[in-house]
């Protein structure tokens, strides 16, 4: 299935604003910590997948993933 990139922005920006919440970071920082560590990398690859599961255990998820790249968070 095609999505739209706006699909994906819009997902992707909640998602890291989520992520930021639960780190407390601001929208900024969460989505710079989601780049460099591959974070925006692996959901913009899994984006079929990612969409369709929770904020809470994507949050999870993908902080253990930037956590294997080098990231402190977890």
């Amino acid at each position: 299935m095609s999505y739209s990139n706006s699909d994906k922005i819009e997902w992707t920006l909640i998602f890291a604003s989520e992520f930021g919440r639960r780190f407390g970071l601001t929208l900024k920082q969460a989505f710079n910590y989601l780049s460099r560590y591959q974070g925006i990398d692996f959901i913009d690859r899994h984006y079929d997948y990612v969409h369709t599961q929770s904020f809470a255990s994507m949050i999870d998820d993908i902080g253990e993933y930037c956590h294997r790249k080098g990231g402190a968070l977890t």
